[in-house]
């Protein structure tokens, strides 16, 4: 009997610590991670309680300081389970009031479903117990597909950087670079590398800097990688320098042009003001002919000329008047043989100024010039020679040459 007495007082103990101490919620982590697309259970334990009268899931608004988004909730009065518009489809929540669980069940997780979940329990009579508790699930993504970059100019003595970057990733990935030389072979990063945020920054760069490098993008469920090969060439000339060089090049070329025309045009003023002064005083142009030549070919002609029209004027005249014309004519003849050969004179004079040795050596070049020309005058003083023979055949052909003295001279007087 004492003994039963002993054990209902323990109860009443037990009960009595209990109902002065209140209820307690509890979720037993802090924080719950799942792949995006899994699903997930949250627990949530409490005391059991006859008065309980409902219990609810709730998680932070998305905008700071608006009210909670109301998940799923149990009302015990009906045993009936709500949830709410914005998880139908996807949430549940599993209740056990002898046991004292109400787990919450979310199902096809995405990144939107990282923040913070509370469970409450609603006790009317309970005033003094913990009626809630917080945990927060974390979705997490793997990292995207990386995407390398080589920013800068991947020539000599130059500073370029390597970008790796995974557009999704939670948590937030961390990068890690290897490099490589051209033979795949595996080699530790420059000396002067640096990595901060998947950003590989290359000092100084040479021919030893080419290859391979390789980007690993990491978070707690998987990784993903990238590779860029990097080529060091020689500096090169930007189009600034070349089109100035192009520029310089064709004004150099344009001025030489220039240079190269004024000098032709003074060598050919030149040419023709030698040529004006080869020139005879009377106009013609120098030659090699004699002077002499063309005024005996004059005088010829001339001869010629006149004694035809003194052989008309023999066939009409009388024998004594033709005798006398004859001997007039002749004595003008001589006085005009006296007139051309005082030009000839002088025109070998003007022969012999031009032949002078000064005036020799300073036309020189210029008679060298002239050489195709003095071929033509050749020409056509071979043609002129043609004319005289043809004069000369003319003259002697059917005709006896006209007799010095006249066959009708008179006789002198006897004394």
């Amino acid at each position: 009997m004492a003994g039963t007495l002993g054990i209902f007082g323990i109860c009443l103990l037990c009960a009595g610590v209990h109902m002065t101490s209140g209820m307690t919620v509890n979720i037993p982590d802090k924080v719950y991670k799942i792949a995006r697309g899994d699903n997930v259970v949250i627990p949530c334990t409490f005391t059991p309680s006859a008065t309980l009268s409902s219990i609810s899931w709730t998680t932070d608004p998305d905008v700071k300081d608006e009210p909670e988004i109301n998940v799923v909730g149990y009302f015990t009065t009906g045993s009936k389970t709500k949830v709410y518009n914005k998880y139908k489809g996807r949430a549940n929540i599993e209740v056990d009031l002898q046991k004292g669980t109400a787990n919450l069940q979310l199902q096809s997780v995405t990144s939107a479903d990282t923040r913070d979940y509370e469970c409450k329990v609603q006790d009317p009579d309970d005033e003094e117990g913990r009626l809630s508790d917080k945990a927060s699930l974390v979705v997490l993504v793997a990292p995207s597909q990386p995407i390398c970059n080589v920013v800068g100019k991947a020539e000599y003595f130059q500073n370029i950087e390597l970008t790796c970057r995974s557009e999704e990733g939670t948590p937030t990935p961390t990068y890690k670079w290897q490099s490589y030389n051209v033979n795949n072979v595996p080699r530790p990063l420059p000396l002067k590398a640096s990595e901060q945020n998947g950003a590989l920054s290359l000092v100084n760069i040479s021919m030893d800097t080419s290859g391979y490098y390789i980007c690993t993008s990491t978070n707690e469920i998987r990784s993903a990688k990238c590779n860029v090969t990097l080529r060091v060439d020689p500096p090169s000339l930007n189009m600034a320098s070349t089109a100035g060089i192009i520029g310089g090049v064709v004004g150099v070329a344009v001025f030489v042009g220039i240079i190269i025309c004024c000098c032709c045009y003074c060598r050919r003023r030149r040419e023709k003001a030698e040529e004006y002064a080869m020139r005879t005083p009377e106009g013609g142009e120098f030659t090699d002919k004699d002077p002499v030549e063309k005024e005996d070919d004059r005088d010829e002609h001339v001869n010629y000329e006149e004694e035809r029209r003194v052989k008309s004027a023999d066939r009409l005249d009388l024998p004594d008047d033709r005798s006398e014309r004859s001997y007039d004519r002749r004595s003008d003849y001589d006085d005009r043989r006296d007139h051309y050969t005082d030009r000839r004179d002088d025109r070998s004079d003007r022969r012999e100024r031009y032949d002078r040795d000064d005036r020799r050596d300073r036309y020189d070049d210029g008679r060298e010039h002239y050489d195709d020309r003095r071929d033509r005058y050749d020409d056509r003083r071979d043609h002129y020679d043609d004319r005289r023979d043809r004069y000369d055949s003319d003259r002697y052909d059917s005709r006896d040459r006209p007799p010095s003295i006249p066959p009708n001279k008179p006789k002198e007087p006897r004394n």
